[in-house]
């Protein structure tokens, strides 16, 4: 099986590649979930020698005050013996460094960078791998040492910011704390044991190292300290014996320095008995096989993460849409596909699939009889309307059996007031469609990620409205113009007449216009419009309907794709506008999505073969 810890460095520095550390995103990190080992203590408590006798490799810089102004995310991978050693760093990913001072010079570099020549910090982390046959799989962060006082040049909070820096690091449940504390100083008083104390109170994720054992005071050891009886951890403690700083400018080599650590160790009276768990090269052992341990039981709690993270991805990257073609060709077709899925929305609101179409019903079924009702033909048909009508139709000659021209315009006049609940249908019908496009433009998440588009829909849908709404009006007020230009002549025959067989009147010519034979006129018209008004009753939807209604779902964007055909790549373009904060967010998760996957394929490969 693969080393579980080579595996966690993978994915790490994929992590590390993307950005991936959840300090921008709010959705879970795969970089948190992954166990790793922050390296806390004191200014000058031996954390950089304990570091470079892990590596065994100088290439942290040394100095007074400050050094380590920047998180250091340490990846150590095992080669082969005989490998040759070298290092890279995550912010120059394709360099290699085989000189081990160039790694130096390049951390002080790289934090100057960022924080400026000044004694400020940084809690950007710099992230560095290191390639050798004389380590062990291990991932290390080393923070900056913790201190009590702000020196010349630095800010009066910088006390307080380390401390939060590092409690950052050491507070989430799945960091390993490395506590490293110098023997010569009293534990009490120890920052790293604080710190830790505060955080992992049982101490059950907590490790103490103690370093400068040698240069304790004659007469005093740290047996009490490494048997755990001054201060008790889950874990024993480590000691370890770092280069002097004689050794430092002689340029002991450090696999000499181990030998002589491992010496010390053996040949000390106090410590003999302690020698096989002491020193450098165990500690990275017990840390590394630690560490592979935590990340064995973590693998339940791994893999649920990555499960929920690739399904929130692909939410989120759904809701964005999908990213836009280059060629002409793709381009013209995401619009049309764009523009078919905001049809198929407007076409499910009239089919009921959606809410609003039935909206045009209650046009015709509630407004449009109400509208009619109001007209109050009986009110136009008064006596004294029917009279004057009668009268002035006769001219200056008296008709001598039925007043013909008298009934047409009476019917004539009444039927034309139709006109205003006809054109009243269609306009209402017309403001339903419109509102139906835009709810379906805002229910088309396609449309909501190209603004240009999303106008450009809109004019052409409500632009076609328009046009089949004049359309309708024409058609419709057409039908209320022939039923007045034409009249039903049974409708006449059917009713009784003025005048018996032998065509002898039954009243004289001057009794003609007497209150009942005008009462007569009145109703016979009145019969005839309210049967021509129930008649338009149903053949005007039937006339919106397919003026309007059918061709809003048959042609809505007909026009519109006539002139998409005759645009080019540049001005099709134009209309797929995307906020580049939107492009850069979805080819963001997207890489992450791609690295959660491979983490998935991974990790469940590991699982299997366990």
């Amino acid at each position: 099986m693969e080393n579980l810890i080579q595996l966690v460095n993978r994915l790490q520095r994929a992590c590390t590649a993307l950005g991936d550390h959840g300090e921008e995103s709010a959705l879970p990190t795969l970089w948190d979930a992954l166990p790793s080992i922050a390296v806390v203590g004191g200014q000058s408590s031996g954390k950089s020698s304990v570091l470079e006798s892990i590596v065994g490799k100088d290439f942290l810089p040394r100095g007074s005050g400050i050094v380590t102004r920047r998180p250091l995310v340490l990846q150590l991978h095992r080669l082969e013996q005989g490998s040759r050693e070298y290092a890279e760093f995550g912010h120059l990913p394709r360099k290699k460094f085989t000189d081990f001072a160039a790694v130096r010079k390049e951390i002080a570099d790289e934090t100057d960078r960022e924080t400026g020549r000044s004694k400020q910090i940084s809690s950007v982390p710099i992230y560095l791998s290191i390639y050798s046959p004389n380590v062990v799989n291990l991932t290390l962060i080393d923070l900056p040492g913790l201190t009590k006082v702000a020196v010349e040049g630095q800010s009066d909070s910088i006390v307080a910011d380390i401390e939060n820096m590092v409690r950052a690091y050491i507070e989430k449940p799945n960091c390993i704390i490395l506590a490293v504390s110098p023997a010569n100083q009293d534990l009490a008083t120890s920052d790293a044991i604080k710190i830790s104390r505060e955080v992992d109170p049982k101490g059950e994720r907590t490790f103490g190292v103690l370093t400068k054992i040698d240069l304790m005071d004659k007469g005093t050891d740290a047996v009490d300290m490494l048997e755990g009886r001054a201060y008790k951890l889950q874990f024993p403690w480590i000691g370890v014996v770092n280069r002097s700083q004689a050794d430092i400018n002689k340029n002991v080599d450090m696999i000499a320095a181990r030998r002589r650590e491992k010496e010390y160790f053996s040949s000390t009276p106090e410590y003999r008995h302690l020698a096989s768990r002491m020193g450098s090269e165990h500690l990275g052992k017990v840390m590394s096989k630690h560490l592979e341990a935590v990340i064995k039981s973590r693998i339940p709690g791994l893999q649920s993460l990555i499960n929920k993270t690739i399904i929130d991805l692909e939410s989120e990257l759904s809701r964005l849409g999908k990213p836009i073609a280059t060629d002409a060709g793709g381009k013209l077709y995401m619009v049309m596909e764009v523009c078919r899925t905001f049809d198929g929305i407007f076409k499910e609101h009239l089919d009921g699939v959606r809410p609003g179409g039935d909206k045009i019903y209650n046009v015709f079924d509630n407004q449009l009889p109400a509208a009619l009702k109001r007209l109050q033909f009986d009110k136009q048909l008064s006596m004294d309307n029917v009279r004057k009508l009668i009268t002035e139709a006769d001219g200056y000659q008296p008709h001598l059996i039925a007043p013909e021209q008298g009934y047409r315009r009476l019917i004539e006049s009444s039927l034309i007031s139709i006109k205003g609940p006809a054109e009243a249908a269609v306009d209402a019908v017309h403001a339903i469609l419109k509102d139906l496009v835009h709810k379906s433009i805002s229910e088309t998440t396609e449309l909501k990620q190209y603004p240009s588009l999303r106008v450009e829909v809109n004019g052409a849908a409500v632009e076609s409205l328009e046009r089949m709404r004049d359309e309708s009006k024409k058609a419709t007020l057409q039908l209320v113009e022939m039923e007045c230009s034409y009249l039903t002549v049974d409708f006449f025959r059917k009713l009784p007449q003025d005048i018996e067989k032998g065509g002898n009147p039954t009243h004289s010519i001057f009794d003609r216009y007497n209150d009942s034979y005008l009462r007569r006129i009145g109703s016979n018209v009145l019969s005839y419009v309210n049967m021509v008004c129930a008649s338009l009753r149903n053949s005007i939807p039937k006339s919106v309907v397919y003026c309007q209604v059918r061709e809003a779902k048959r042609s809505l964007l007909d026009h519109f794709f006539t002139d998409l055909g005759k645009k080019e790549g540049r001005q099709l373009g134009t209309l797929l506008d995307e906020d580049p904060a939107i492009m850069q967010r979805r080819l963001s998760l997207a890489k992450r999505l791609e690295l959660y996957r491979a983490a998935q394929s991974e990790i469940d490969s590991v699982a299997w073969s366990k």
